[in-house]
């Protein structure tokens, strides 16, 4: 992923409004960020522990959507401790279940979709042996290169629920 600045990264959210990405409180160490390492840029609000932004390119666009740990959920119980978007494994609370408003008139009915990521949402740094879970990787007889597309196609597979209509 390229390196993008606060101005591209706001303007590309398909589920808030304008004014929702105007105040989201973006990286602090943006231009700092190990961008060739990431075919995804996720991150968690130090401000508000319950909400999180994913921001991806695809099919040549940047595309960013919000995410929230549902209310419903008990923040202490996860049904899995495997990230759904990249397959690591996480002990305790290191996976977590986000749900994404959907865009448009369905969103502002209250729909949503949700999925269990890395709770840091730190996937392409897992993938790439960059970050440790804590726990053993699964041994597989895939590359580096096909565990990248892998988790890039689950994050477009989530992406295409949270914008259908």
């Amino acid at each position: 992923m390229e390196p993008y600045g606060e101005k591209e990264i706001r303007a590309c959210f398909v589920n808030c409004s304008k004014g929702e990405a105007r105040r989201i409180s973006l990286p602090r160490d943006l231009a700092e960020l190990p961008w060739a390492d990431l075919d995804f840029l996720g991150w968690r609000d130090p401000g508000a522990p319950d909400r999180g932004y994913l921001v991806v390119e695809r099919a040549g666009e940047l595309v960013g959507v919000t995410l929230r740990t549902p209310n419903s959920v008990s923040r202490s119980f996860t049904k899995t401790t495997a990230c759904a978007m990249c397959l690591t494994g996480h002990p305790g609370s290191g996976v977590c279940l986000l749900a994404a408003p959907k865009a448009g008139a369905s969103g502002r009915q209250g729909n949503t979709v949700g999925a269990y990521f890395c709770a840091d949402l730190a996937c392409p740094l897992y993938v790439r042996g960059k970050k440790q879970s804590g726990l053993l990787r699964y041994e597989e007889s895939l590359t580096v290169d096909e565990r990248i597309e892998r988790t890039l196609t689950n994050v477009y597979l989530f992406l295409d629920k949270v914008i259908a209509p």
